[in-house]
């Protein structure tokens, strides 16, 4: 099993840098993260990953410079800056996610339905099992 799930993220790392090479999975994750929570600070999202600041700081700094996010003020609090994705970030989010999900529907495409069904309920599991992991 480890030796499967190390492969997977192997694979999940691999393509993420074919889909937008200055694009990483970590950075493709932070970005999904924002446009979900409809922005937050950068601490937020070293908590939610269990991520380093310093490491979380380099991505936010990267991301940045590249013009895909943008710190706001916290209306509710100016002493909290609070990240958000441009324009940009938002397109290139969704054409990495819409590629991501064709690469999906191609791998999967000969799975019987109740697979399918079987995998996303396994995942699932899985992942709500490891969610205080983060």
């Amino acid at each position: 099993m480890h030796r499967e799930l190390t492969a997977f993220a192997r694979r999940a790392r691999a393509s993420a840098a074919r889909m937008h090479p200055e694009l990483s999975l970590v950075s493709y994750t932070l970005l999904g993260h924002l446009e979900q929570s409809g922005g937050c600070r950068s601490t937020d999202l070293a908590d939610h990953y269990a991520l380093d600041k310093s490491t979380v700081s380099r991505q936010v700094a990267a991301l940045e410079r590249a013009g895909l996010i943008e710190r706001r003020l916290d209306p509710g609090d100016h002493r909290v800056q609070v990240l958000h994705l441009t324009e940009a970030g938002a397109r290139i989010l969704a054409q990495v996610t819409e590629s991501r999900r064709e690469a999906f529907r191609e791998r999967l495409a000969g799975w019987p339905e109740e697979d399918l069904r079987r995998f996303a309920g396994y995942l699932l599991r899985y992942n709500s099992a490891t969610a205080g992991d983060r």
